[in-house]
């Protein structure tokens, strides 16, 4: 038997009963939770709370998931070349079938010149040449990188071939299968890297892949038509100024709506480096646009627009790469998403 004695702490010898509490006084005896959050009775109202809620961390403060270890310059640049790339060859097609022959041409060199460089810029960041022929041993339709890196391997013999075909007259025919082939993979090649970036576990980008792909297909859109009014003669430039506004338009209302899209990790949008560049890619974008379409039929107005939506459209992939790397290096965005889906089930 137990002897109850009175001390100055308070009753010693007395057995728990039922309600008796463990830990942080949090659960029962039965390990059930407490509606009264532990306290031993029922808040009063109006009464505050003694212990403020929970809030989330995590170790020391650290990153929950490792932030890619990507070269801003590398990839950033290979996201935007390869948009370029690809659009630039579906206007390629448009204007060999249109009969403006000058203009698929400078269109056919862009593409193949910064399908190159993206190449290029891919590889270094890789480090050895090698490991891209590596991604090519197996064909995974559910990987993006695998689906992308066949891609490439396809498009780009074809975008070489249309180019020299077009500059040298060797083989008319071959070069024109080789630009509507070009032409068909080219939508492949300028959005599939916006379903790449969707598939990480990057709040920023996953939280947003609704919208990733759509956004990049527009900047890609706005950097091909930009690219036909700066280097195109302007009496062919007529449907790459409309394709300008459009792309330039589209552009600008899926970035908001990807900035809306990532929910609490949206705020990377719009902060820092990101949020400069996104805010340049805005203002490049409205003049490019307004100039192709109010003077694009005059030369130098036609290659300024041109270049301003060359810029903004670089500077949407530079904005939208920097937000994702934000997002991964706070863990407050990886966590409190997570609460929220997990909160939301329960109920």
């Amino acid at each position: 038997m137990s002897e109850n004695r009175v001390t100055r702490d308070g009753l010693r010898g007395e057995r728990p009963g039922r309600d008796a509490t463990f830990g942080n006084g949090m659960a029962g005896v039965d390990g059930s939770p407490r509606r009264d959050g532990g306290r031993g009775k029922r808040r009063r109202r109006g009464e505050e709370l003694a212990v403020p809620p929970a809030d989330f961390t995590s170790y020391y403060g650290r990153p929950v998931i490792k932030a890619p270890a990507w070269a801003p310059a590398d990839i950033a640049g290979y996201l935007f070349l390869g948009g370029l790339a690809g659009a630039g060859s579906v206007l390629a097609a448009g204007a060999a079938a249109t009969g403006r022959p000058a203009t698929a041409r400078a269109m056919k060199v862009s593409s193949l010149g910064a399908l190159t460089l993206s190449t290029a810029a891919l590889v270094h960041d890789l480090g050895r040449p090698g490991r891209f022929a590596h991604m090519l041993r197996v064909i995974k339709p559910t990987s993006p990188m695998s689906v992308g890196s066949w891609l490439l391997a396809a498009y780009g013999p074809l975008a070489g071939a249309a180019a020299v075909s077009d500059l040298t007259g060797l083989l008319p025919r071959a070069g024109s299968a080789a630009t509507r082939g070009a032409a068909l993979l080219g939508p492949g090649v300028a959005t599939y890297t916006g379903v790449l970036l969707a598939d990480t576990a990057v709040p920023a980008w996953h939280e947003a892949h609704r919208t990733m792909p759509f956004l990049f297909a527009a900047s890609a859109a706005a950097a091909a038509s930009g690219m036909a009014l700066a280097t195109g003669p302007v009496a062919e430039n007529g449907p790459a100024r409309r394709a300008a506004v459009l792309g330039a338009a589209a552009e600008l209302a899926l970035t908001r709506a990807l900035h809306r899209g990532a929910g609490l990790a949206g705020e990377t949008y719009g902060r820092g480096a990101a949020g400069r560049l996104l805010g340049a890619a805005k203002a490049l974008g409205w003049a490019g646009a307004a100039g192709a379409a109010l003077l694009g039929r005059h030369r130098a107005p036609a290659a300024l627009s041109g270049a301003a939506l060359l810029a903004a459209s670089a500077c949407t992939r530079f904005g939208v790469f920097t937000a994702g790397i934000a997002s991964a290096r706070d863990p407050r965005y990886t966590i409190a998403p997570q609460r929220e889906r997990l909160s939301g089930g329960a109920g």
